[in-house]
């Protein structure tokens, strides 16, 4: 169904946080969203490769080498792609500024929207104290966020048993534990008074794994999300008008525009 779809031509399409090395990620469902959106750019705004994983335990099926190709067909057909290295995959800003084949490697560079405006495209992690401040504790973190996902797994093979949804507990706990959602709070401030002090009108970002699109601290503040649970990315229109897509909802909703209707709704 999703090869006879008619692909949906954006001006950008953002994506983040793939963990390419992590086990029981949503690499099938990102190969499927990007075989019916092509983009005139397309940025990877870190984590796509998650090289704290391959470290301990090296993981590369084929469909990873799927991915890569359908990424590299679309630079060879016009895509501009930007990859910008996050914490998981660092070992990329050692090669900042440069390109391999048709992809660069920047830190950061300004998205000029369709409508004039101007964001800031960053991973994120720069503004995350503990990563910045406290590496091991991070690895911590990382330990019990992939642990969390094991135990999600067995959860989810009892609900799916019992005929109910996909549940999620790492998601759950961001928004239920308040340290959690304290940590967000900061992080989406920090993101957004950097967007000020460089003199744009938002920020696009990845990281913390929690899409979410607001002007809550005076300027505008966009998160991509992940595709190790959520499989949610961003897309700029034509028009300038920019969507937070959730491709899981999206793909269980038989009608296209019912699909788009309902990421709309749910941005």
């Amino acid at each position: 169904m999703m090869q006879n779809e008619e692909t949906r031509h954006v001006k950008a399409l953002f994506i983040s946080d793939v963990h390419l090395g992590m086990r029981n990620i949503r690499v099938e469902q990102l190969i499927n969203f990007l075989r019916v959106h092509d983009a005139e750019t397309i940025y990877l705004v870190g984590d796509i490769i998650d090289g704290w994983r391959l470290q301990k335990s090296w993981y590369w099926p084929t469909t990873y080498n799927i991915l890569a190709q359908k990424l590299l067909r679309k630079a060879r057909k016009g895509a501009r792609i930007v990859y910008l290295p996050g914490n998981h995959d660092e070992f990329l800003r050692d090669y900042l500024g440069t390109h391999f084949g048709d992809i660069e490697i920047v830190d950061r560079v300004i998205h000029h929207g369709a409508d004039g405006k101007q964001y800031l495209v960053i991973h994120g992690d720069q503004f995350d104290v503990v990563v910045r401040h406290a590496k091991w504790l991070a690895h911590v973190g990382d330990w019990a966020y992939n642990t969390a996902l094991r135990v999600n797994i067995l959860v989810n093979w009892v609900r799916r048993k019992l005929g109910l949804n996909y549940w999620s507990l790492s998601a759950w706990a961001k928004h239920k534990v308040k340290n959690a959602v304290s940590f967000i709070g900061r992080y989406e401030e920090a993101l957004a008074h950097e967007a000020k002090e460089t003199g744009v009108d938002g920020v696009i970002c990845g990281h913390i794994h929690h899409a979410d699109m607001h002007d809550t601290y005076g300027t505008r503040y966009i998160n991509t999300g992940d595709w190790v649970e959520s499989c949610t990315a961003i897309v700029e229109n034509h028009d300038g008008e920019f969507e937070l897509i959730r491709w899981t909802d999206m793909a269980t909703t038989p009608n296209r525009e019912g699909r788009r209707k309902k990421a709309r709704e749910a941005a």
